[in-house]
């Protein structure tokens, strides 16, 4: 998988073999939806795979990226990716990703866009908007975008959560999210 813009743009990344990886076309709209919100961002790549997200977010300007998976095998592709990136990341998380959201809250840490792409149809990505919402992670302006699939429904409003826009490709649906 090759990273599709900023300043790592046609790096190759690896990818684990057994996990969905977001496509480079869903990846490149994102960055165009996220146009301008990006640079400067404290940015949350929850179950984050490969990171090839959070590693998109560092390519086009964002001033951190935490990263956040339970799988120790992404885990560790992950951090060969950073390095072969020359990135120098130390906020990688092998955990849970709803059990992290506890440990940003406790720590006061906030966040400006989070993204999040959980396993499909296992009411996930709503449980984690669901703590989000129940938590202080998220400065004012923040953006929380869930990627789910085509057949899964999110609600409108998950408690301070207002749903802001919709977005399909092909079996990927992209859903916006702002206080």
């Amino acid at each position: 998988m090759r990273i599709v813009s900023g300043k790592f743009k046609g790096r190759v990344i690896e990818m684990p073999k057994d996990i969905r990886p977001t496509s480079d076309k869903v990846r490149a709209a994102l960055f165009n939806i996220l146009r301008g919100r990006t640079a400067g961002a404290r940015f949350l790549d929850l179950y984050c795979g490969s990171g090839a997200i959070g590693i998109e977010a560092l390519s086009q300007g964002a001033s951190k990226a935490v990263f956040v998976d339970s799988d120790f095998k992404s885990i560790h592709i992950l951090k060969k990716n950073l390095a072969g990136l020359n990135i120098k990341i130390d906020t990688i998380y092998n955990k849970d990703g709803i059990k992290a959201i506890d440990l940003f809250k406790a720590s006061g840490e906030r966040f400006d866009i989070v993204f999040l792409d959980p396993p499909y149809n296992k009411d996930m990505a709503k449980n984690t908007l669901i703590k989000i919402s129940a938590c202080d992670i998220l400065t004012p302006n923040a953006v929380v975008v869930a990627e789910i699939f085509k057949k899964e429904s999110l609600p409108e409003r998950i408690g301070a959560l207002i749903k802001s826009r919709t977005y399909k490709y092909g079996d990927t649906v992209m859903e916006f999210y702002t206080l």
